[in-house]
């Protein structure tokens, strides 16, 4: 069921921002450090033992799955979010630096899906 992929999703969240919470306090940051990305790896790793250990029917396989793979992409696309946000803030010189950035790895995909290709 999809509601378990959800709750996944919420107790890895949770657990995230708590632990980032945590490791800004320690280093003396008022921030939140690390706390998606935490929580992103924590989902990884929950989902791919959800399959090994816990047996869980299709339905709910699927339902975990589902939320796995729908969170990284909308992390990713926040995150983007606020680095065009900062770097317009920054001045022209970040703005210029992050388009470059954008342009090389386009780039580099034809390059890159060549040398993954297998010949034979």
């Amino acid at each position: 069921m999809v509601i378990f992929g959800v709750a996944l999703l919420a107790v890895c969240m949770l657990a995230g921002m708590i632990s980032g919470e945590a490791i800004g306090r320690l280093i003396g940051v008022d921030a939140n450090v690390g706390g998606v990305g935490i929580a992103m790896l924590l989902l990884i790793m929950l989902s791919n033992l959800s399959r090994e250990r816990w047996q869980l029917n299709v339905t709910t396989e699927s339902g975990v799955r589902f939320w796995s793979a729908m969170y990284i992409p909308i992390v990713v696309a926040m995150a983007a979010k606020q680095n065009v946000i900062a770097a317009v803030s920054s001045g022209w010189l970040a703005v210029i630096a992050g388009v470059l950035a954008v342009v090389v790895s386009f780039a580099l995909v034809p390059v890159l899906s060549r040398i993954g290709r297998r010949d034979g």
